[in-house]
């Protein structure tokens, strides 16, 4: 079995910070959420991944490498425009070969990893098997509709009606079939080959697909309220290290994780909260689910739930909370307006001003 890992698209949700890196690279819990992935696909026992790039392949090149730390053989496979997942299947038939492929989205999240799932595909082996999980708002998704046994009898790509609450997550399990369904299907009205309308043809073909309704925890990363929760289920999971130096004015509460040459002095630090190497906190507050990168400043601040990304510094702010702020940031407190008074008052009058 091999898988494709899908990291072009350009990160729309996500602006400004997908202007200048890849959206796949931002960082949840300190480590890029495309790496969560890998890790996920290297656990399942898949060694062989190719991993579709658009316009951020360079920075995702860089990032990852030949696969080798996390296990993997990697091949990447450019794609021109982000024309859709069933596209991106097209453009990977040479890599894929006659193989049993996982197709796994880089910017999702899902928790526990895929390894029970992988291993009832190659158990089972139906001709596809697709990941479900309720929704409020399926009409952002790709909706599928079963009947009464449970079987999948339609799927729908953003649909303006959803027939149900089931909206399809990142992850699939195909056999070689499928790239005889991408071949088939025609653009859809947003101009992209839908991996919705290949499955779709394949149920319409009599092809055997199967569905796997999950209840634990899944995201698309793509814009920052989504993130920054994903942010908040890791560090749930986070266990507490003090590798940095933390002076006898700060207090550490809870899980927290210093990572090496990082410095707290005369400030409070609630957890769950990362912070990266060598990033100084001075006279601070660092509240609840927030993740620190390396390099950074903070200094008489206040910041919770938030994401903080490399070599960026806060001085003399109160209170940021539910942000993320990129790379090479500077936050500072906006300039005071010039404050005056203006009066007209008579003979004999008594005025208080706060001042």
């Amino acid at each position: 079995m091999k898988a494709l890992l899908l990291s072009g698209g350009s990160g729309t949700r996500l602006r400004p910070i997908t202007h200048t890196s890849a959206k796949q690279l931002v960082p949840v819990a300190n480590k890029p959420v495309l790496f969560y992935g890998l890790e996920a696909i290297a656990e399942a026992g898949v060694t062989e991944v190719g991993i579709i790039v658009g316009d951020t392949a360079e920075e995702i090149r860089a990032a990852v490498g030949d696969g080798s730390a996390f296990g993997l053989d990697v091949t990447y496979i450019p794609q021109a425009a982000p024309l859709g997942l069933a596209h991106a299947v097209l453009i990977a038939r040479d890599f894929l070969g006659d193989d049993d492929f996982v197709m796994y989205l880089g910017d999702n999240f899902i928790v526990g990893g895929i390894t029970a799932l992988v291993d009832a595909f190659r158990a089972e082996r139906p001709d596809a098997r697709i990941l479900l999980t309720k929704v409020p708002n399926p009409a952002a998704f790709g909706v599928a509709e079963l009947d009464a046994a449970g079987q999948v009898i339609g799927l729908e790509e953003k649909p303006g009606r959803p027939k149900s609450e089931l909206a399809l997550v990142g992850v699939y399990l195909f056999t070689p079939v499928i790239h005889e369904a991408v071949r088939a299907i025609e653009p859809s009205g947003r101009g992209e080959l839908e991996i919705t309308d290949a499955v779709q043809w394949l149920i319409d073909a009599g092809h055997e697909v199967r569905s796997t309704t999950i209840s634990g925890y899944w995201k698309d990363t793509g814009n920052v309220t989504d993130m920054l929760e994903v942010n908040r289920s890791v560090l749930e999971t986070l266990e507490r290290r003090i590798d940095g130096t933390v002076d006898d004015d700060s207090e550490i509460i809870g899980r927290v994780r210093l990572e090496p040459g990082a410095k707290v002095t005369g400030s409070r630090i609630v957890g769950p909260v990362v912070v990266g190497a060598n990033t100084v906190i001075t006279d601070s507050y660092v509240g609840p689910f927030t993740s620190i990168a390396g390099d950074c400043r903070i200094e008489d601040s206040e910041i919770e739930y938030s994401i903080m990304l490399r070599d960026s510094s806060m001085s003399g702010v109160r209170r940021v909370e539910a942000s993320l702020i990129g790379r090479n940031v500077e936050v500072t407190p906006a300039p005071r307006k010039p404050a005056a008074h203006r009066l007209v008052l008579g003979d004999h009058s008594k005025v208080q001003i706060s001042s």
